[in-house]
């Protein structure tokens, strides 16, 4: 199970391909039959995957990225598009969260981040607009926009061929702004702030006089003046990172997730329902925290499917793959300490 499950999900095989591979190890596995055997891992790793959502909601920021999937419908065999999203909770809840719908409609992030309060990188996808407005009651909006930079320096970027020299110029204010960041990689989120409120903020007021000022220069619908008006539209939300240290410039590290779903479409091609949907959603949501952990995941997937069946229900929490190598490295260093102790070994003979 766990092989099967580490090698679609990280070596990005599809079933057909390991229907072969497994054939050829002198064992027949039809694909239904493994698509039937991931659909149930995932049924069996779902409350410890429940666990993880509630744990990633608890962020004090969280990154979200979506990208689309085939749907093959199950009768007609026709495909339509689908989205897989990704949510990363911070350093203190280490966890990547994949969620399925069948379209790109708003209900999805709105459903998933239902209970969650804190800040959202994400992208200018006016689905997540209404995630933003004010609560009536507290006139506060319970979740707070950061928007990413690399989006906007982007579409600097792509305007080089129309109007090279005021893309250099846009180019020059983020590369001062990136370098301030890359120089503060390793502080703690008060010097961070610090260094954000003392050296970012007047950047980005340079920047932004000298977007007012370019923006009646240029035609609205050349590139140049849609990199601007897209700066400027979404101003509020893509300075607001020098807000707090631990929010960051930029939603790159969600789409570097979103990267292992691209290219993994490329092998598998679709998912085969709404079910088979959600147990890639599931089980990608294992595969991307134990990488990000450093966490050899098919090891881990190994020892968890075979102990989930008994564990406590109570202690699921041991489970989480954080927590799980947690206890195997104090096991590893309570067997180091206990063969110390033991003395040197006598040579037989």
């Amino acid at each position: 199970m766990a092989h099967l499950i580490v090698s679609k999900c990280v070596d990005h095989l599809p079933l057909h391909r390991l229907e072969r591979v497994y054939q050829r190890q002198g064992l027949f596995l039809h694909r239904s039959t493994l698509c039937d055997w991931m659909a149930a891992c995932a049924d069996l790793l779902r409350p410890l995957y429940d666990l993880m959502v509630s744990v990633v909601l608890q962020s004090r920021a969280l990154h979200t990225d979506d990208t689309t999937v085939k749907l093959q419908e199950l009768v007609t065999h026709r495909l339509s598009t689908a989205r897989l999203w990704v949510y990363l909770g911070d350093a203190a809840h280490p966890y990547n969260v994949f969620d399925f719908t069948v379209n790109r409609k708003r209900d999805g992030p709105q459903q998933f981040l239902a209970n969650y309060q804190g800040y959202l990188h994400a992208d200018a996808f006016s689905g997540y607009d209404g995630l933003y407005l004010p609560d009536p009651r507290t006139a506060a909006a319970r979740i707070i926009e950061v928007a990413c930079n690399a989006h906007a320096r982007r579409k600097f970027y792509e305007a080089r061929g129309s109007d090279a020299f005021r893309s250099h110029q846009a180019l020059a204010y983020y590369r001062q702004l990136y370098e301030l960041e890359r120089q503060a990689k390793d502080f703690s989120d008060a010097q961070r702030l610090q260094m954000r409120q003392d050296l970012s903020v007047p950047v980005l007021g340079q920047f932004h006089q000298w977007l007012e000022a370019r923006r009646p220069e240029v035609l609205p619908k050349s590139p140049m003046g849609e990199a601007i008006g897209y700066a400027l539209n979404n101003w509020a939300a893509l300075s607001r990172y020098t807000e707090a240290g631990f929010l960051a410039i930029d939603n790159n590290v969600s789409e570097r997730e979103m990267k292992r779903i691209a290219i993994g479409r490329k092998n598998w091609l679709t998912v085969g329902s709404p079910r088979g949907g959600q147990t890639a959603a599931v089980l990608f949501s294992y595969t991307s925290t134990c990488q990000r952990l450093g966490v050899e995941p098919w090891r881990y997937l190994r020892d968890v499917l075979e102990r989930l069946p008994s564990h406590p229900p109570e202690r699921l929490a041991e489970l989480l793959p954080d927590e799980w190598a947690r206890c195997q490295r104090a096991e590893a260093g309570a067997g180091t300490a206990g063969g110390s102790q033991a003395g040197p070994a006598v040579p037989s003979g």
